[in-house]
């Protein structure tokens, strides 16, 4: 996982600055959405990379930290609603570390706004478009993350600390 977040971010910093934003999302429930919504023609911001997982309660949360760490503007994560999960209470898990997640961030410098997490269904394509189209306007709105593309003084010592 690590090794991919690394070679698609180095990839995108060669090419011209633009917004990157990853998306953890459930195989079961968003993935879901988010191919009905393809499916359905749904217009869609590309700024969004996709990284399929099998459970949000799966997800460790220094996942999200890593790819703000190394680059990336924002990171969404979507998964079942509550009570709906395929593994019972995988979302439930996921909804508790998601907001210790949130709450640390601004103590390792990072703004909360880059950061979302939200339940989607396999057949909400127009909430997943709502989502991803909000999500991807507000990370423009806030521009690039200042705190790792300004100064590689501090990404290289926090990469090798994680």
């Amino acid at each position: 996982m690590k090794k991919y977040l690394m070679e698609n971010l180095q990839q995108n910093s060669t090419e011209e600055q633009k917004i990157r934003i990853i998306g953890f999302l459930c195989n079961w429930c968003s993935y879901g959405g988010a191919d009905t919504a393809g499916v359905c023609r749904f217009k869609q911001p590309t700024d969004l990379r996709i990284i399929r997982i099998p459970c949000t309660g799966r997800m460790d949360p220094m996942f999200a930290i890593k790819a703000l760490i190394n680059g990336a503007d924002g990171v969404l994560v979507s998964g079942c609603h509550p009570n709906d999960c395929h593994y019972s209470v995988g979302n439930f898990y996921a909804r508790r570390r998601m907001e210790a997640l949130k709450r640390f961030l601004p103590f390792v410098g990072i703004d909360t706004q880059r950061f979302h997490y939200t339940w989607v269904s396999a057949s909400e394509g127009q909430v997943w478009q709502q989502v991803v189209t909000e999500f991807t306007e507000k990370i423009h709105q806030l521009g690039p993350n200042p705190g790792f593309h300004i100064n590689p003084d501090i990404q290289q010592p926090l990469s090798l600390a994680l």
